[in-house]
């Protein structure tokens, strides 16, 4: 099964930017739809951003819409989440999710069957 293990997160001030990445190791990343969930203390999970196995095709929260990309760098079996314009209600815990099978629902935790451990983000003013 594939393993994904998040980077990147770090401290940021409100306006500015990080990428995060989402690297895969014991399967071919590209045979997943991949997405990005996150998660401030006290509230649940959230979803951020999904892309399909093509790459081609990728869906955002309201949220993030315009602020954030999600991309996929086959070679090296990694998905990224880039964040500009970053704000305070976007701290949170970051997890990258995958799925093998199609998904239906891609908002949806129980879609995704493999999780990282999560890389933290933390926006200040």
């Amino acid at each position: 099964q594939v393993q994904l293990v998040e980077s990147g997160g770090g401290l940021v001030q409100a306006g500015g930017s990080l990428r995060l990445s989402c690297a895969a190791s014991g399967r071919t990343l590209s045979n997943y739809a991949v997405g990005w969930f996150r998660q401030a203390p006290g509230k649940e999970r959230e979803f951020v951003a999904h892309i399909r196995r093509s790459g081609s095709i990728t869906f955002y929260a309201d949220s993030v819409k315009g602020r954030f990309t999600i991309s996929r760098e086959n070679v090296k079996n990694t998905v990224y989440l880039q964040m500009n314009s970053l704000k305070l209600e976007d701290t949170a815990l970051y997890y990258c999710a995958a799925s093998a099978t199609v998904i239906s629902y891609y908002t949806r935790r129980d879609e995704y069957p493999y999780w990282g451990q999560g890389t933290q983000v933390t926006v200040s003013s």
